[in-house]
């Protein structure tokens, strides 16, 4: 079986330890390859290899930088099917959805950041009489970024791109559950001749890689996605080393569907919002109110949509719900489905390990849920399941709908569903989250700032907000 090599200053090489951890594919249950148990020694490495290149790679004017992101984002496009392949293999995610969203979208960040570090400016301020001041943007130097299984080469392109583009030497880890396409990227970039150590990949555990990235003293940066537990681990070891962080972390996302809304769209799209991905996505609307005059309708329909969704080996085109990322993961979302029966809840459909055949006889497959008749305070409408499972609950005032939606810890998202226009506006702004989707979900401008509120994380990303945060900003005052 093929063994996953660690990336470092342009080099594939094993782990310093020798050793590797077992790489399962999620639909069917059993190992495919192996990847680096690496150590703070590999680490170590890596940071040493990006110091050396961080001068010269910080040095190269912005067109340079850009030019090689469009040489990353090109070859990637030309490997593309490859790319989906090895995405839905170590996913478990349908072969369609690595074809239209992962891949492009991948693509799409390093030629967005190409183009954005171009444009990225200082600012001046004239102290009339007096002198001015104006304002340099300077890489730091080495950057550490971790990403998360759900969306493996999507967000790990989401911050190495920025980070490259800004002038940084990065060092990275993917997750250990999903590493195939961080390894197909090294070889993208050993391919177009990306100079060696600007970008190291390490593979390995978070306790082990992760968290010896967060402690080298020459990282100056961590960019991390993904839960909230082991964001205030990183917060815990970075803060008091007076390092930058960006923590894009949990949500429990409201899905609000007013009445006066578009039926047949709001429908089509609350069922895309609640089980793309198997629901594995932190973006996906996970508590579903309703306005009551339409609550018994709607669940009626949705129920029969979310039914009819074909659950099915990852490879095949017409599949809508593959496996769950991890035999693990799969115990962790039933625990909650017998927690939700527990604290009163009716499961409406679905909620059951879905036994296949053939190749995926033992994989990870469970029938996406449907819950109702929860308070919204319970456990299940609290704590995030990051699963294929959804709670429904109606509701008959905005005020009412709004102390709902805004009751966890969680800010990330919330999706909107109305065609009243000052509703949109009034409810959008007083509901507590970064991002706020009406009458659409997962609309994309990558200039935007993306990132949430209080246990969804810490700062943004995306446009010129992840260019402000890998590089430091120097004023420098001249009299007259």
């Amino acid at each position: 079986m093929e063994k996953i090599a660690n990336y470092i200053n342009g080099h594939m090489v094993g782990p310093v330890s020798g050793s590797y951890l077992d790489n399962f594919e999620p639909a069917t249950g059993k190992v495919y390859s192996y990847i680096p148990d690496s150590s703070d020694e590999d680490v170590s490495k890596a940071v040493d290899a990006a110091m050396q290149a961080a001068k010269a790679w910080a040095e190269l004017p912005n067109e340079k930088r850009s030019e090689w992101l469009v040489k990353i984002a090109d070859r990637i496009e030309e490997r593309m099917e490859e790319f989906a392949q090895a995405e839905t293999r170590d996913n478990g995610k349908p072969i369609s959805l690595s074809r239209t969203m992962d891949i492009p979208r991948s693509i799409s960040n390093f030629r967005f950041f190409a183009h954005a570090i171009t444009q990225f400016s200082g600012e001046s301020h004239q102290m009339q009489g007096i002198g001015i001041n104006y304002t340099l943007r300077q890489p730091l130097g080495v950057v550490a970024c971790i990403s998360p299984w759900n969306l493996p080469l999507y967000l790990l392109s989401w911050k190495i791109a920025p980070a490259l583009a800004a002038g940084n030497a990065v060092v990275t880890k993917p997750s250990e559950i999903t590493p195939y396409t961080a390894y197909l990227l090294a070889q993208v970039c050993m391919e177009v001749g990306l100079p060696p150590g600007v970008l190291n990949i390490v593979h390995g555990l978070g306790p082990k890689v992760g968290e010896a990235m967060c402690l080298h003293p020459k990282v100056k940066a961590i960019s991390f996605t993904g839960g909230t537990a082991t964001g205030k681990r990183i917060a815990s070891i970075v803060a008091p080393q007076f390092k930058k962080m960006s923590l894009e972390l949990g949500g429990k996302n409201p899905n609000i569907i007013f009445a006066d809304c578009d039926y047949d769209e709001m429908l089509r799209t609350t069922v895309r919002s609640s089980f793309t991905n198997q629901g594995q996505i932190c973006l996906c609307g996970s508590r579903i109110f309703v306005e009551r005059p339409i609550y018994d309708k709607f669940k009626k329909d949705f129920i029969s949509m979310v039914s009819s969704l074909k659950i099915g080996d990852p490879s095949e085109v017409d599949t809508k719900m593959g496996a769950v990322v991890s035999e693990a993961h799969l115990n962790k979302v039933v625990s909650y489905i017998a927690l939700a029966k527990e604290e009163g809840g009716t499961v409406l459909c679905g909620g059951h390990r879905q036994w296949m055949t053939d190749r995926c006889a033992e994989g990870w497959f469970l029938q996406p849920a449907v819950i109702e008749g929860l308070p919204y305070d319970c456990r299940t409408n609290q704590e995030e399941i990051f699963g294929p499972v959804v709670t429904l609950m109606p509701f008959d005032t905005e005020e009412e709908v709004l102390m709902y939606a805004n009751s966890t810890t969680y800010g990330l998202s919330a999706t909107l569903w109305t065609s009243h226009l000052a509703r949109a506006h009034r409810v959008s702004e007083k509901l507590e989250m970064g991002i706020v989707w009406v009458n659409c979900w997962l609309v994309r401008d990558l200039r935007t700032p993306f990132g949430g509120t209080k246990a969804s994380g810490v700062g943004r990303e995306g446009g010129f907000e992840a260019l402000r945060f890998f590089t430091e900003p120097k004023n420098i005052c001249i009299s007259y």
